[in-house]
């Protein structure tokens, strides 16, 4: 379908989405959020799809919520329609998410980086949680997945100042998996995400799982259900592929079953 605030295209078995409001820096909008959720979705149910990148531009990738949208919200109305919750679809998707983050991602952009499992930054790439300096507070996970994945005392550092952390600050801290060179942003993020898609559908979709269930689970609850997902690879086809493909020196061709 057509999109207003972004751009959703293919490349091979990787679904692209381009965040595309460059006059805004890329400001989150209530109809941008529903963009990304449904392509993201769209993708996530297409089986010619593997991975999925979402990327904004060289400058920003998000520069956070869109003020101008919220500024004349009341309490009741935030509420009502619980604002910002339609963001949980993107936790609901099975494929990975790959950001490959430019620029500022700021507030809502910073959290939904932290939505994505993993995070290629640029070398110019600036995080941060700025609500604070608006007299409000994250609404998008800023304060819950950022606990999870950088720990306590770094979120409430971010959350409680609103200052900016660099492309390697964030490495340092686990919000970001890997920097590469401004310039090959893109093509880096694409070709991760290329790999993964390459790899057995299932086997790529009950690792996933299986890493998310860390941190939704008690220790001993995701060990058990990390060995019943392993197990349960043993009666995909791809499985018998990819030990021949090993034991035989060639590479594996999954079929995806």
């Amino acid at each position: 379908m057509a999109y207003e605030t972004i751009k959703s295209e293919t490349r091979g078995r990787v679904g692209l989405i381009t965040l595309n409001r460059p006059k805004a820096m890329n400001a989150l909008s209530q109809q941008m959020m529903r963009e990304i959720c449904q392509s993201a979705e769209e993708f996530d149910v297409d089986g010619k799809i593997g991975a999925i990148v979402l990327t904004g531009t060289e400058k920003a990738f998000a520069a956070g919520a869109d003020v101008k949208e919220m500024e004349t919200y009341e309490y009741s109305e935030a509420y009502i329609h619980d604002l910002w919750s339609g963001w949980d679809r993107m936790g609901r998707i099975r494929k990975p998410l790959i950001a490959a983050v430019g620029g500022y991602a700021l507030g809502g952009g910073c959290e939904v980086v932290a939505m994505c499992d993993i995070v290629v930054a640029a070398e110019n790439a600036k995080f941060g949680q700025p609500e604070i300096t608006l007299g409000i507070l994250p609404g998008m996970g800023g304060t819950q997945r950022l606990a999870r994945s950088i720990g306590k005392a770094k979120t409430m550092d971010l959350v409680l100042t609103g200052r900016m952390m660099d492309a390697k600050e964030a490495e340092a801290c686990g919000l970001v998996s890997r920097i590469v060179q401004t310039t090959n942003l893109l093509e880096d993020a694409l070709k991760i995400a290329e790999k993964i898609a390459d790899y057995s559908l299932p086997a790529v979709l009950a690792a996933k799982e299986a890493v998310v269930e860390a941190f939704e689970t008690p220790l001993q609850s995701g060990l058990k259900h990390e060995r019943r997902l392993f197990h349960a690879s043993f009666a995909t086809e791809d499985q018998k592929e990819g030990m021949s493909a090993f034991v035989q020196k060639r590479s594996a061709q999954f079929k995806n079953r």
